[in-house]
């Protein structure tokens, strides 16, 4: 019995579930708003400089490896063409609707299928309205989806004489700066990548930054990628997980001290290879602290061009007004200002889901209420992929979609709807407290992208073996050790009698 899958985006999440869906012969229909795949990775988000944060062996689809001519670190324009080489390579082109924008997608209780409502602009930039039916719903629009710009006061006069004020996402030309005063908000990898980017086209570049935060050299000690040390099993049982088992209790119980010093001495070797304390921006707190948000990747030539005075720094302070031609800030600084970039984040929605969906999805808060990040409770027929920010986004896509498609062929059950609850209250209160309420709303599972991607795969008992997982303590994950469990989830389903595929799926899915 094959099923008609909506999928709303295309990004990782979106492409690897269209990829494993039709692999298992349902019919997939792909709506993506911008002209071209990628997600955060399309042209019309890509701001100067943009690189991964992951070397590419690291962030590359299980069986679909990157480009061996492709840089260690490749730039957001070489991951955008690798996805679109995997849409080619697995023939997804006649499944994805480019320029297809969903406006609503309710859900009909009698019929048991989901109804959305999209608007496509055809070539002739005329807007065609689409309904469409489907048995099954994934959400795979991100969490980096819609940007979020803080309303600075004076804003409409800054304007109106001519300034500008945008996230890092709509600001694609680096030609825009030339000759003017750029400021850029925040200290993630996004504003320091575009303060970088615009830095030798900019009449002046500055970045205001309220807080400091540790970040990590792409070579630890000058010599060490990076990945070694914190892309594997070891680095993330160095954080305390919602659960403590096997080595990770041991490291936060008697292990402590042996923890304690592991981070201590890395801490030491960052914070004099970088000279934070002679640039006065040592963030003032243990570099343990990288677990209670985004990690961020120190950008290429940032902290030389800070030292040479090619960019401003402004800490501990933010913007409280906006003037023609200026930025006031908290300290009282002046600071010339043209076009002011914002690094500030995104905002988790969903307002194409009809109300009465959006509030058993999600909380008073706003915060995502998914059952290993994936599954609403009492919610038929809906499911998440990619809500989950982590350093192995791509893996954690892909094996979700797996995760997903074994639940619907009915290869494991979920836990009752009490016990799913009462795991996502866990989950959600270890998160505010371990991120200071910085979690996403809900969906910020970094540094904890293994534990996740174990958690999916032990529900299927499909994980890898004891040998690879011994290995992937000591260096970096490779996400080609995961390749076969697509072909093996295949051939555990083409060996069920027919009578028990996909039964009760749409049941299943909102016990």
């Amino acid at each position: 019995m094959a099923l008609r899958i909506g999928i709303i985006g295309a990004g990782f999440g979106g492409l690897t579930c269209a990829r494993v869906f039709r692999s298992m012969g349902h019919d997939v229909v792909l709506y993506e708003k911008e002209n071209d795949v990628g997600g955060v990775w399309s042209a019309s988000r890509r701001y100067p400089g943009l690189t991964t944060q992951n070397p590419k062996r690291t962030y590359e689809l299980s069986d679909f490896p990157m480009p061996d001519d492709y840089p260690e670190w490749p730039s957001g324009e070489q991951v955008q063409a690798y996805m679109q080489a995997y849409v080619e390579h697995f023939g997804l082109d006649s499944a994805i609707k480019l320029d297809s924008e969903v406006k609503r997608a309710s859900y009909d209780e009698q019929r048991r299928r989901w109804h959305v409502e999209s608007r496509t602009l055809s070539e002739g930039n005329t807007a065609e309205d689409d309904i469409a039916e489907f048995d099954y719903l994934i959400v795979a629009n991100g969490i980096f989806s819609i940007p979020f710009v803080p309303d600075f006061p004076g804003t409409e006069s800054f304007v109106a004489a001519g300034g500008t004020v945008c996230h890092t996402s709509e600001f694609t030309r680096v030609e825009d700066a030339r000759d003017k005063h750029v400021l850029v908000v925040g200290y993630g990898k996004s504003s320091c990548d575009m303060a970088m980017g615009v830095a030798d086209t900019a009449a002046s570049t500055a970045v205001v930054a309220r807080h400091l935060i540790w970040k990590l050299p792409k070579w630890i000690g000058g010599k060490l990628n990076y990945k070694h040390l914190f892309l594997s099993r070891l680095s993330e049982a160095l954080f305390r997980y919602v659960d403590l088992r096997g080595m990770d209790r041991f490291l936060h119980t008697w292990g402590n001290p042996l923890r304690q010093g592991m981070l201590n001495s890395v801490e030491w070797i960052i914070e004099r290879q970088l000279g934070l304390r002679r640039l006065g921006l040592h963030p003032g707190v243990p570099l343990e602290t990288i677990a209670r948000s985004t990690v961020s990747l120190v950008t290429d030539g940032f902290y030389e061009a800070i030292a040479a005075g090619r960019i401003a720094m402004h800490k501990h302070t933010e913007i409280v007004a906006l003037e023609p031609g200026r930025a006031i800030l908290g300290n009282g600084d002046s600071v010339p200002a043209d076009i002011v970039v914002c690094g500030t984040g995104w905002q988790q929605r969903c307002d194409f889901l009809d109300e009465s969906i959006l509030s058993k999805v999600t909380d008073e808060n706003g915060n995502f209420r998914l059952f290993r990040s994936m599954i609403p409770v009492d919610v038929p027929g809906l499911a998440f992929n990619g809500y989950n920010s982590s350093f192995f986004s791509q893996l954690n896509c892909e094996m979700g979609a797996i995760w997903l498609v074994d639940f619907l062929h009915g290869g494991f059950s979920l836990p009752s709807a009490c016990e799913q609850n009462a795991d996502i209250d866990r989950r959600l209160a270890w998160m505010e407290q371990r991120t200071g309420g910085k979690h996403s709303k809900g969906t910020n599972i970094i540094p904890f992208s293994i534990h996740h991607i174990d958690e999916l795969l032990s529900d299927m008992r499909m994980n890898v073996g004891l040998r690879r997982r011994f290995v992937q303590w000591f260096g970096a994950l490779q996400p080609s050790v995961y390749r076969d469990v697509l072909p093996l989830l295949q051939a555990k389903h083409k060996r069920r009698p027919a009578a028990h595929r996909l039964s009760g799926q749409l049941e299943r899915s909102s016990l």
